[in-house]
């Protein structure tokens, strides 16, 4: 594992990434970010020692472990929790609520209904009214769910 320090530059543009992305600027030049790359090819992102995005296709996606409530969110009922904890795609039927907003490409959260937790950080593949239109079939991409390699790395 390689792990290298991101020098007041580097957070400032990795924090101009996560603007456009996500809307929000979570990072200051006091931080201490960190980037561990694993043997695997995985690269988490540590913020002062917490483990808070991971890089896809060389994106910041947030961990779940950062709780990433600035996300916008899709709801599933309980049937479908142990479908997306083995790694699953977001499928329809098991979809129960749509935040507004959502465009296809986002990165998404997907929560149960009972605990409300967060399960799985997605991609979005259908805009909002889309899924809300759709019978069946896929509506996000997993990118990170809980139990997975980064639940555990992190």
């Amino acid at each position: 594992m390689k792990i290298k320090t991101l020098s007041k530059s580097d957070i400032k543009q990795l924090n101009n990434e996560i603007l456009s992305i996500y809307g929000i600027e979570p990072l200051t030049k006091k931080d201490n970010v960190l980037v561990e790359e694993h043997e695997d090819g995985l690269k988490l992102i540590r913020v002062n020692g917490k483990y808070s995005y991971f890089l896809h296709d060389g994106k910041p996606v947030p961990t779940l472990k950062a709780e990433p409530g600035f996300l916008k969110r899709i709801t599933v009922d309980m049937g479908a929790v142990r479908f997306l904890c083995s790694g699953a795609d977001l499928m329809r039927p098991g979809i129960v609520d749509i935040e507004d907003g959502i465009k296809a490409g986002d990165i998404v959260g997907v929560i149960d209904t009972d605990n409300r937790k967060m399960l799985m950080i997605g991609c979005a593949i259908l805009d909002s009214d889309a899924m809300r239109e759709q019978k069946s079939g896929k509506s996000a991409t997993s990118l990170h769910y809980a139990g997975d390699r980064i639940w555990k790395k992190t």
